[in-house]
């Protein structure tokens, strides 16, 4: 190994070991409030209009984005410190995370034409509209070496049907995966927040759509509406945080079926806005690394979280993914679905559930 590349390497882990144990800035404690007869308390909005936020454009900053559908963030190093320090309360389950190999039958998906959304791994999932296919924030293999990977695939990525678009939702490196999307044909069209430029030159994938919150891309019959939510995005620590957007999915399908692909948000008060304006079918949201709330809260909800959110919604349905393959939070990977189950229960709205595993297809037609 030359000199270069030992010092690329060298950054690439110093990346990873701030990227994907989640440093972000933000008090959460304070900003979250207090939870009273299971009711949150957490409306940063406080009535304000997030499609009125949205065209003043509020979440442009100078040379970064800002999150306005959240609290204000200020450094916290030493709380990141305190968390891998401290014991994990879910440590004595951590040995009991499965390993599931992840093996597709790819021809139900294939003779399908109407509507179905296939969970792969992670957060990404794959959504054929009639005869198109939609990718979503593809990760096909793992990430860093010490991030473990629970479900690993079993059969090459190329088996996958060719993706006619690529959405990405922001650029952490467990949703905008180079190598994975390197693996994809160049002509592939990319549909991504503003500020990604260089990483898809860098890829030469010059047939890109770059969207703001509420921008619109259309395909025919096809409507793809790019949606705020309460995150952040960061992939190189030395220029810092948001240099790019990041954001949700709202996709009219050519057949008719609304699914809405939140991508990663903590919870805020802007789902009910979101569901007064879209008649959704299916959310998919992600559902993983919520543990620490203290640490986690300002970008991840916890199960109790995502069925307020989803009541706000007024969605038909609700998918989870963001689980089972990398632990990135304390919580092990295979608890999301056991939690949302029991929150649903607790709600009566277990019905509502699309229950499926990685490698799994949810026909909607």
């Amino acid at each position: 190994m030359n000199r270069r590349a030992f010092i690329q390497r060298i950054f690439i882990n110093l990346q990873a070991l701030f990227l994907m144990r989640f440093i972000h800035p933000g008090v959460v404690l304070a900003a979250f409030g207090k939870m009273e007869n299971n009711k949150l308390h957490y409306r940063p909005l406080n009535g304000r209009n997030l499609k009125d936020i949205s065209f003043k454009k509020e979440h442009h900053g100078n040379g970064r984005f800002i999150n306005p559908v959240g609290f204000p963030r200020k450094g916290r190093y030493l709380q990141l410190l305190k968390w891998k320090l401290s014991q994990n309360r879910f440590s004595s389950y951590l040995k009991e995370q499965p390993l599931r190999p992840i093996t597709i039958d790819w021809n139900p998906i294939q003779e399908n034409q109407g509507v179905s959304v296939t969970f792969l791994k992670h957060a990404s999932i794959l959504i054929k509209d009639v005869d198109n296919y939609l990718l979503v924030d593809p990760v096909f293999s793992d990430i860093y070496w010490f991030i473990e990977d629970f479900s690993p695939f079993t059969f090459d990525p190329q088996q996958i049907p060719l993706p006619d678009h690529v959405l990405i939702t922001h650029g952490h490196y467990d949703h905008l995966d180079k190598p994975s999307l390197a693996s994809l044909k160049k002509t592939t069209h990319v549909i991504s927040p503003l500020g990604y430029h260089n990483v898809f030159k860098d890829l030469g994938m010059t047939d890109r759509t770059q969207l703001d919150w509420y921008d619109i891309y259309r395909d025919g019959d096809r409507v793809i509406t790019f949606l705020p939510s309460n995150h952040w995005t960061m992939r190189n620590p030395v220029r810092g945080p948001n240099r790019s957007l990041w954001g949700g999915y709202m996709i009219e399908t050519a057949a008719g079926y609304t699914i809405y692909v939140m991508g990663d948000s903590g919870y805020f008060d802007g789902f009910e806005e979101i569901g007064q304006n879209f008649d959704i079918d299916l959310v998919i949201m992600n559902l993983g690394a919520y543990e620490p709330r203290w640490f986690m809260a300002s970008s991840h909800m916890n199960p109790q979280e995502a069925v307020q959110a989803f009541k706000e919604l007024n969605a038909g349905k609700m998918m989870i993914v963001h689980w089972g393959t990398f632990r990135l939070g304390d919580e092990p990977v295979h608890f999301p679905p056991m939690d949302i189950k029991k929150e649903l229960e607790k709600e009566g709205m277990l019905n509502h559930l699309v229950d499926i595993r990685h490698g799994e297809t949810y026909f909607m037609n």
